[in-house]
């Protein structure tokens, strides 16, 4: 059984990897459909993609 912190990081990557798979949905699907850059799909989807992104970065950065 892993220990409470290394559980933390995998649950961690893989909500931050989910996020960034949405976020990538997100813009794919808007785009298709004929949005534009400021339609609402596309500033979630680049907001879901920082999000994640910056989440993963932040864990890499505390060395976990």
């Amino acid at each position: 059984m892993p220990s409470g912190r290394a559980l933390h990081a995998t649950t961690t990557r893989v909500m931050s990897a989910l996020m960034v798979v949405i976020g990538i949905a997100l813009l794919v699907r808007t785009i298709a459909a004929g949005g534009g850059p400021l339609s609402l799909g596309v500033l979630l989807g680049v907001l879901f993609v920082a999000a994640g992104t910056g989440r993963f970065m932040l864990l890499r950065r505390s060395g976990r």
